[in-house]
Parts: C-alpha cells; sequence; structure tokens
C-alpha cells in the first residue's frame, strides 16, 4: 500500500474591540465593571498592574473593584524593559494558577504600560494554551502602538522581543485621562510611534505634529487635536496590521523606525526608550532615502524639526555606530527571513521598500545624521526615568 497521507485545513477567524472610555476609574462610569461581570462565573479575578501605575492608581483601581464587588487579587508587575522577561511571565502563570483562573471566564486584566501588557499577554497565550484577558494601556505608546497589536513578547540574550506569540484580547479600553501623570519624557517617548506613523502613512498626521507638536507634549495630549492625532494613529496601524496580522507577508510599512532600533535600544537600555529608539531610527531610515534621492533636504530638515519639537532626541551616538548599525540590520534580516525589506520614506505619507542597502550608505547617513542632531536637538532636562 502507498503511504498515506492527510491534510487539515482551518480558518482562524479573529476580531477584537479596541474602545475608548475616558474616566475608565470614575465609580459612575460602569465600563469595566459590565465587561467584568458580562465574563464573570464568580471565580476570583486576577488584575495585573504596573507598578508605576499601582504607585498613582492603585487605590483608585481597588475602590472602584470594591464598589462593585468583583472578587479580585491585585498583583504589582515591573514595567522596566530590564524585567520583561521569561521570569515575569512564569510568576504571572503561576499567580494565574493560585487564583484558579478559568479557561475563558473571569479573564484577568493587565493595567499598565507597554512591557506590561506585553509580558501579561505573552502569559495568557501560554496558560491553558491560551486564554483571553482584558489590556489596560496608560501610557501613550501602548495605547497608539500596544493596544492595536497582536503581538506578545518578552527580551532573551539581550534582543528585544525575541521569544512571543500573537494573541491579541478580546478587547483593549483606553482612557487618555491616564496621560496626565505621564512624565514629559514618555508622552514624547509614545509621540514618537505617532511620528512614524505620520511619515509612513499619513501625510496629514505628520503635519499636524509638524504645527503642534510643543503643544501636544506640553498638554499631555489632551486637547481635541491630540485626540485627532492619537486617533489617525489607530486608525492607521488597524490598516495596516488588519490584513496582515500574523505577519505572513515581510515587508511591513510599520516596521519604518524598527530596522536599526532594536538592538540599538536593547545595548543602550537605560539611555533610550523604545519611542526614542524609533525616532532615531526613522530619521536616519529618512536620511538613507534622501541619500537615494527620494526625499529633498528640505524635507529632512522639517522630520528632524518635527521630532525635535515632540522633545525626541535626534541624536545618539549609538546612531554613528557604523558596526552595530550593520549588526542590528543583519539580525533585522533573519527576521525578515534574509531580506532587509528596509521602509523608507518616499514622500511623507507613503512608503517604499530597499533590499541593496550598503555599509556605506549606512555610515553616510549616520554622519549626516549627526550634523542635523547638532542643529535640532531639544533640551532634554525632561529626560528622566519616571513614568
Amino acid at each position: 500500500m502507498p503511504p498515506s497521507r492527510w491534510t487539515v485545513s482551518a480558518r482562524l477567524d479573529v476580531r477584537y474591540d479596541i474602545r475608548e472610555t475616558p474616566g475608565l476609574l470614575d465609580p459612575a462610569n460602569p465600563t469595566l465593571a459590565d465587561i467584568l461581570t458580562s465574563d464573570s462565573r464568580g471565580g476570583l479575578r486576577l488584575v495585573l498592574v504596573d507598578h508605576a501605575v499601582a504607585r498613582l492608581y492603585g487605590a483608585r483601581i481597588e475602590q472602584y473593584l470594591k464598589e462593585y464587588n468583583i472578587s479580585h487579587r491585585l498583583l504589582e508587575l515591573s514595567g522596566d524593559e530590564n524585567r520583561k522577561t521569561m521570569g515575569q511571565v512564569l510568576g504571572i502563570i503561576s499567580a494565574l494558577n493560585d487564583v484558579g483562573t478559568l479557561r475563558v471566564s473571569d479573564a484577568p486584566v493587565a493595567i499598565g504600560g507597554g512591557v506590561v501588557l506585553d509580558v501579561v499577554g505573552l502569559a495568557a497565550s501560554l496558560y491553558r494554551r491560551g486564554i483571553p484577558h482584558t489590556r489596560i494601556p496608560t501610557t501613550l505608546l501602548a495605547q497608539v502602538d500596544v493596544s492595536v497589536a497582536a503581538k506578545t513578547g518578552v527580551n532573551y540574550q539581550g534582543y528585544r522581543n525575541r521569544i512571543g506569540s500573537y494573541n491579541p484580547p478580546p478587547l483593549t479600553l483606553i482612557d487618555p485621562t491616564f496621560l496626565r501623570t505621564v512624565s514629559a519624557r514618555h508622552i514624547s517617548n509614545g509621540a514618537g510611534e505617532i511620528l512614524k506613523m505620520g511619515l509612513i502613512k499619513d501625510s496629514a498626521l505628520f503635519e499636524l505634529l509638524e504645527r503642534g507638536g510643543p503643544a501636544l507634549v506640553a498638554g499631555k495630549f489632551q486637547s481635541a487635536t491630540a485626540a485627532e492625532a492619537i486617533g489617525r494613529a489607530i486608525a492607521g496601524m488597524i490598516d495596516e496590521l488588519e490584513n496582515n496580522l500574523w505577519e505572513k507577508e515581510l515587508r511591513r510599512a510599520v516596521d519604518y523606525g524598527h530596522s536599526f532600533s532594536p538592538l540599538v535600544e536593547m545595548r543602550h537600555v537605560h539611555e533610550l526608550l523604545h519611542g526614542e529608539a524609533v525616532a532615531l531610527d526613522c530619521l536616519l531610515s529618512a536620511v538613507i532615502a534622501h541619500g537615494r534621492g527620494y526625499l529633498g533636504h528640505h524635507t529632512i530638515d522639517r522630520i528632524a524639526a518635527t521630532a525635535a519639537g515632540l522633545g525626541l532626541r535626534t541624536w545618539h551616538p549609538a546612531f554613528g555606530d557604523t558596526a552595530l548599525l550593520m549588526q542590528a540590520l543583519t539580525d533585522t534580516m533573519r527576521h525578515r527571513n534574509g531580506n532587509q525589506n528596509l521602509p523608507v520614506v518616499r514622500e511623507i505619507g507613503r512608503a517604499a521598500f530597499l533590499n541593496d542597502v550598503s555599509i556605506e550608505e549606512i555610515s553616510d547617513a549616520a554622519q549626516h545624521m549627526r550634523r542635523l542632531g547638532e542643529r535640532q536637538e531639544p533640551k532634554l532636562a525632561h529626560h528622566g526615568t519616571n513614568r
């Protein structure tokens, strides 16, 4: 008899909601309580909170949950990039075991920045081979980037998000009023991801940042203009990700700013936040595009000035280290199956992809970027380590 052969064909339908709800922790706002009671079977719910958020909002979270008689256990997690590890993931899984979390009901809730949302998402994807969870992003970067993505991840052996999964939660709740207590540096950090979307996807968004960047940062993204900027960034991300959620197509415009920055960020984790590294990568990639004749001097100056106006660094010595940049691009190529697939700005709001960038181009671009940075570098008095 010939060998037998079977083929399994299945389809996974994915739908998840991202909902804005200001005043989420106000007892007069029943949104969160309605969600938590709708899937409850009376079990103990694990609420995982970024330690910085717990310091600012812990009492309000406890008060809100008690007001609605939601049985819970609150667990604080580190939001530091250095603690974004499998150890923290396993600790969360132990806590899920301890409270007896069910396969579907009484799902955990993650409240915090991108690190906490990523590690909780990974833990939820592994526990019982996958359980739902709800995420509540509290930083600007988490609200415009992590809240949209399906990805989870932890750092491993000095590489960013080297271990991860695709595990979008059924629901993400965005409360812009959390941003009122976020430090200026972390507001700028989130603005780096918004800038990326403007450059690669949405020229109107870029122009909005160009005109009003300093006011947006000073106002902690609380104005009507800020709401438009956040909304455009989220909508642009959804438009890019929706048809390629599992990244089967490896040419992705939203990888703009993420070709050199992942390794640079990890090598300088005590100096650079994620959005800062992304913005520097965006500028380097824009200078490479300038060298290809895509962008004129004036456009490069506009990009650098807009980044500076958002309080973002426009230069860091690591982006002058050609050997490190080549190492970073080489590692990124492994992630892109051996291709550079380097997204660059063809014109503001439109992407092109390069696959033949040389070490000489990168070195020349780094030198050009250093000169730009010397002209545009903002005052960095707010570059502390607070939330």
